[in-house]
């Protein structure tokens, strides 16, 4: 038992109350938001290392034994991606100050920040499927306020459809919760997965599974639920895109990832199975509405849903090099979606709009600035030695092992077309007609390209050293695919 746990729920959480008392001093929110950023990154460094080291931390909260209190498990999947989540956090704080927001930082921008990190980090942490649900109405309390900052037309009208949306998954997940506390009696998972596997998944629990999947798929952007994201998440200013594309619909994936390698592992030919078609599915579609637009902040946005289909697969396998891909895979796509995000921002704001069809010969005014995108791309696309690559290669390797030669195909296009999508914008808007921009004024990239350029460095690096990373995501995915390791560690059996 250790206080670690609550850490990275805990800092965020102190660190949005003290900023709403600074909320009209905007340098004072500037400085404090990056420095509790910082606080925050370190901490989950720290506590990384230790799970790595030291095992998994199980904190039973007001002393309350499992499976009757409110359990926070910080295993190895959970550590890494609150570490994850606090590195695209800290390159965010040091965005947002250049990022254009002006007077809506006065509109608690700041506090709303991090309580969309303390929701997201949370939902990572928690043992229990209700506070799952709580941590989840957290971060999309959150993610309410910030995408209505601004409140434009269009803004307003892509909020309400996100809103309603939300609201309608919300209730299913309450209400799937509520069906299977009434089947097997409680909301600790480690306690559900143990009752669940007594009676081999029997009955309505494969309903109940199919119900929460549902709902995760909702939130994940899964086909064919992916409807309300893209244009929900291009409408604010590109510094919350970036927290959207990178956190929110990872936090539902995630949720599919833990519940159906820990609950719903009995009766796979129902539901593994069915990942697999979705997964291909999402990829095909998704990259459809990618190459469909010329709105260069709706490619990136249509890319994160076969992005999610590529972690599904890895799910839907349920082997070991699929498990591992989907880990990898996962945090990489957290990074670079991040990136791509801030990139685009960047490249709208110099450009003076997001069309692809009225940009062009930027590359002669901003080389630095088309260089990271090209780079950006290859990442996304997983050629070789980036991180992506590592994902899909283990994700891919997975998938023909168990004679799923179909998915196998679809990937492999699919990557192809994602690559392309990407590349269209460095093609057109930086090495089309010079004289298009020629008019424009050169506009400061001062402070913008910091972050980005430590968040691309970090995909790099984890693609490049993949020798050193792969062994603990292989560690996590050998965990995850033994469930009782997780049931013992909390029961305490």
């Amino acid at each position: 038992m250790s206080n670690l746990a609550v850490l990275p729920i805990i800092i965020p959480l102190i660190s949005a109350v003290i900023l709403i008392f600074f909320n009209q001093k905007v340098k004072v929110s500037r400085a404090l938001s990056k420095l509790f950023s910082l606080i925050s990154l370190g901490t989950s460094s720290y506590i990384t290392w230790y799970v790595f080291n030291n095992g998994t931390i199980i904190l039973e909260t007001g002393d309350w034994l499992a499976p009757y209190g409110i359990i926070l498990v910080m295993d190895g999947l959970a550590a890494i991606l609150v570490l994850t989540t606090n590195i695209i956090a800290v390159a965010c704080a040091f965005y947002a100050p250049n990022a254009g927001l002006e007077k809506r930082e006065t509109f608690y921008f700041y506090p709303f920040f991090f309580f969309l990190i303390t929701g997201v980090s949370g939902a990572f942490i928690t043992g229990d499927l209700f506070n799952l649900f709580v941590f989840f109405e957290v971060l999309l309390m959150a993610s309410y306020g910030l995408i209505v900052l601004g409140g434009g037309k269009v803004q307003l009208r892509e909020s309400l459809k996100y809103l309603l949306i939300n609201l309608f998954s919300s209730m299913l997940f309450v209400t799937a919760v509520a069906f299977l506390y009434a089947v097997v009696g409680t909301v600790n998972m480690a306690q559900i997965a143990q009752r669940v596997q007594e009676v081999e998944q029997q009955g309505i629990l494969t309903t109940i599974g199919i119900l929460l999947f549902f709902v995760f798929a909702t939130k994940a952007a899964l086909f064919p639920l992916y409807y309300w994201l893209p244009k929900s998440y291009i409408v604010p200013n590109p510094v919350i895109s970036a927290l959207f594309g990178a956190l929110l619909t990872k936090v539902g994936i995630y949720s599919i990832l833990r519940v159906f390698t820990l609950i719903f592992v009995h009766k796979t030919d129902m539901t593994h199975e069915m990942f697999i078609w979705i997964a291909g599915l999402s990829m095909i579609f998704g990259v459809i509405g990618a190459l469909s637009t010329s709105n260069i902040k709706l490619i990136i946005a249509y890319n994160i849903i076969p992005a999610i289909g590529f972690i599904i697969l890895g799910i839907g396998l349920l082997n070991q090099d699929g498990i591992s891909g989907s880990i990898y895979y996962l945090i990489n796509d957290m990074i670079i979606k991040s990136v791509l995000f801030l990139l685009v921002g960047v490249i709208a704001y110099v450009a003076g709009t997001s069309d692809l069809r009225k940009m062009g010969g930027l590359i002669h005014y901003y080389p630095f600035l088309g260089w990271l995108l090209f780079v950006s791309a290859l990442v996304l696309a997983g050629l070789p030695p980036f991180s992506g690559f590592i994902g899909k290669l283990l994700l891919l390797k997975g998938a023909f092992e168990q004679g799923e030669i179909a998915i196998v195909i679809i990937g492999l296009i699919t990557s192809l077309l994602i690559l392309y999508s990407v590349v269209k914008i460095f093609i057109n808007g930086f090495w089309g007609d010079k004289e298009t921009m020629a008019e424009l004024p050169k506009k400061s990239t001062k402070g913008l390209l910091a972050p980005v350029v430590g968040l691309l460095a970090l995909s790099v690096i984890l693609g490049v050293g993949a020798e050193f990373f792969y062994p603990h995501i292989e560690s996590i995915a050998t965990y995850l695919l033994d469930p009782e390791i997780y049931i013992d560690s909390v029961l305490k059996e």
